[in-house]
């Protein structure tokens, strides 16, 4: 049996898989929280039908892998006994030189830390995990799989923004998009529901969680999407704003605002968070329900925002033989993905009530019979896509 350990770092946490390489099945997972903060951390371990949650003193990411293989042991399945072949890391930000899964070494692991300057909520944690990971798995290969490669595809005139160019060289300002191990596997995920090779297809895929992004991929290639230098642009999101006019943050500057807090404005206190209080869309429907109008406002500037990109990237593709909606909102929202669908008649697109509310899971068509682009629902899956591209670099080499 080969297996690779996922792992999913950020600051304060570690969540982790372990994914047998030919039948997808989960032979254990687990999270790790609270890592560096004060009082006792927190570590749950799931193996087969078994359960183990206890508190510990996490002070950093080496102490909480160790703290997992002591979990592994506790459940009576050691890490060395799991036939893990190698250890696959989600990374966010790749810049412009990653571009395919990489294999980690000392000085590419300080490379991903440079990079924390263009993702300082992601590259960190991932790198504080990757040093501990070495440490705990010396033996192991370790690869790094980034969010931003599956967007390396995309022509200069979708990365380029309209600065001075060597002022932009200089400071590697581009668009890289983001969300890119989602979009890769649900785009291949969703050929295959119709039947189809991913090659042939224009498809559009809405990543809608707390995080959101759209990406328009021709072929199985991305050529466009909604994130950029960083991925606070684009779309309405759970606590960041997604698009802001530049000569706002300039306003906010000039008027004595910091830089560190024009920061925390953006990436923490906007979004939901900062139209209605919570970053919650559950709240947010809630209180939308029972006539509060910030709330109601904060779906429209959302629903308004995606709507955009959709047409947008109708146009980008000259048409589109799929729109699929993925992660937390795109699976679970059959309201937010009518209400993005709505008007869209005119390009073929006839969402079918019935199938997008059926209270279903799994991969699933929703749109109507006789719709010229098929809509689907198709569960992300972005540990099975790290999980298959660390096997597949473990095996070329």
């Amino acid at each position: 049996m080969n297996a690779v350990l996922v792992v999913n770092s950020g600051s304060s946490s570690i969540k982790y898989q372990v994914i047998d390489e030919r039948s997808g099945e989960r032979l254990a997972q687990g999270l790790v929280e609270r890592i560096g903060e004060r009082g006792a951390g927190h570590v749950v371990h799931r193996a087969a039908a078994s359960e183990l949650a206890r508190d510990a003193d996490i002070p950093d990411h080496s102490a909480a892998f160790a703290a997992i293989v002591e979990s592994f042991v506790a459940a009576g399945t050691p890490v060395d006994q799991l036939g893990i072949v190698a250890v696959g890391h989600r990374v966010v930000h790749g810049g412009s030189e990653f571009i395919a899964p990489t294999l980690i070494d000392r000085a590419v692991a300080d490379r991903i830390l440079d990079l924390a300057e263009l993702a300082p909520l992601h590259n960190p944690g991932h790198h504080a995990a990757i040093v501990a990971a070495l440490g705990v798995f010396p033996d192991l290969p370790h690869v790094a799989v980034f969010d931003t490669a599956f967007h390396q595809t995309m022509p200069a005139k979708a990365y380029t923004y309209a600065l001075d160019r060597d002022l932009a060289a200089e400071h590697g300002i581009r668009r890289y998009g983001f969300h890119g191990i989602s979009h890769a596997i649900v785009s291949r995920r969703a050929a295959e529901l119709i039947g189809r090779p991913v090659e042939e297809l224009k498809q559009i895929v809405l990543h809608l969680g707390n995080g959101a992004s759209m990406c328009a991929i021709d072929g199985g290639r991305s050529v466009d999407t909604s994130m950029g230098l960083t991925p606070l642009e684009g779309l309405v999101m759970g606590t960041r704003s997604g698009n802001v006019d530049a000569g706002a943050i300039l306003h906010l500057l000039r008027r004595g605002v910091s830089i560190e807090e024009v920061d925390r404005e953006l990436n923490k206190r906007a979004g939901f968070v900062g139209m209605t209080g919570s970053n919650d869309f559950r709240d947010v429907r809630a209180a939308a329900a029972g006539g509060d109008e910030a709330a109601k406002l904060a779906i429209e500037v959302y629903v308004h925002r995606a709507r955009h990109y959709l047409g947008a990237y109708l146009a980008v593709l000259e048409g589109a033989d799929t729109v699929v909606f993925t992660a937390g909102l795109g699976e679970n929202g059959p309201d937010l993905r009518a209400l993005i669908c709505a008007g869209f008649e005119w390009c073929g697109l006839l969402l079918d009530p019935a199938r997008n509310e059926a209270d279903v899971s799994g991969s699933r068509v929703i749109s109507a019979e006789g719709s010229r682009i098929t809509v689907m629902v198709v569960p992300t899956d972005e540990e099975a896509e790290i999980a298959q591209q660390s096997i597949a670099l473990v095996a070329s080499l």
